[in-house]
């Protein structure tokens, strides 16, 4: 693997991503546009539609379909405990437990994750991602709330909370399509193929603006925030690799799913940890370091799974 191909995967796979979420933060530094608005539009709108194009036509049989959703499900488990165990090791209460679980195990597989295995290894990927996307979302709106709310949250509310997830209707839409044969008329498909072109350029966006509404970590979390971003960028793609080896994941369905666990902290933990009163400098400052180093680990990974295909 030479300097040159690394080079090349950075510079037309990552950098592009870096660039328009520099937009968004250039935007939310001087306009301070509101972020809320445009994260519901891209979560109601634009998301569902963009798992719908992507899964309609796609050739993913229903094996490989429940492959992905048990690697999904396995690394976010994987991690979970693994985050669980650190934190035991490092004696701390159970808000910052929780928070360090969050920050350590939801990934930024929407806005971040889909547009990579796009750029790096093309729509075929892209389709296998949003599987993971939607079953990570799933996660992030089941499991996520039950550990941001430390037990207190009722199973059978954040279990409703899966009928919240437009993402989740958008995959179940475009299995009805593909099952059934349908023909969807040609004035909603290009609609919704028009809000899906839209998705993930909002997401990245979105993603800037978050950033730069980021604040400053106080020095008593820099160690946990430290400990939290190896969990994410380093463990987390060796954990992927090797489930996805054990579970017979291959092409272009191993670099999806393995690219998607190996992003950054997901950036809807910070809204957790404000929501459920949890350790918001600890979940914020994951987010950013992980968020910026994230190029460093990735762009080998990239190059990797490229030449291992």
């Amino acid at each position: 693997m030479g300097l040159a191909v690394i080079e090349d995967v950075f510079v037309n796979n990552l950098l592009p991503i870096l660039l328009a979420a520099a937009t968004g933060f250039t935007l939310g530094k001087t306009l301070r546009p509101d972020i809320k608005t445009a994260s519901r539009l891209a979560f109601y709108i634009f998301s569902p539609c963009l798992v719908f194009v992507s899964l309609e036509h796609v050739g993913i049989t229903s094996g490989e379909f429940g492959k992905l959703a048990l690697f999904t499900i396995s690394v976010s488990s994987g991690m979970g405990l693994l985050s669980l165990l650190v934190g035991r090791l490092f004696g701390v209460g159970r808000r910052v437990l929780a928070s360090l679980v969050i920050a350590s195990v939801l990934v930024n597989s929407g806005n971040y994750g889909l547009a990579a295995t796009k750029f790096a290894f093309g729509d075929g990927a892209l389709a296998r991602a949003m599987v993971c996307f939607v079953f990570s979302t799933i996660i992030t709106y089941t499991a996520g709330i039950l550990i941001a709310s430390m037990g207190k949250f009722p199973a059978r509310q954040a279990l409703l909370n899966l009928m919240t997830v437009p993402a989740f209707y958008g995959l179940v839409a475009a299995g009805t399509v593909r099952y059934t044969s349908w023909q969807v008329p040609v004035f909603l498909e290009r609609a919704i193929s028009l809000l899906s072109d839209a998705s993930i350029p909002l997401m990245l966006v979105i993603l800037g603006m978050q950033i730069a509404e980021a604040r400053t970590w106080p020095g008593s979390r820099v160690l946990l925030i430290g400990v939290a971003g190896f969990l994410q960028l380093f463990v987390a793609p060796l954990v992927a690799l090797l489930l996805a080896h054990w579970i017979g994941l291959a092409g272009q369905t191993r670099q999806a799913a393995v690219l998607q666990a190996a992003m950054p902290a997901a950036v809807v933990t910070t809204v957790l940890a404000v929501e459920y009163d949890l350790d918001a400098p600890l979940v914020t400052g994951t987010v950013v370091l992980t968020t910026i180093l994230s190029p460093l680990t990735l762009t080998p990974l990239i190059a990797y799974l490229l030449s291992s295909r």
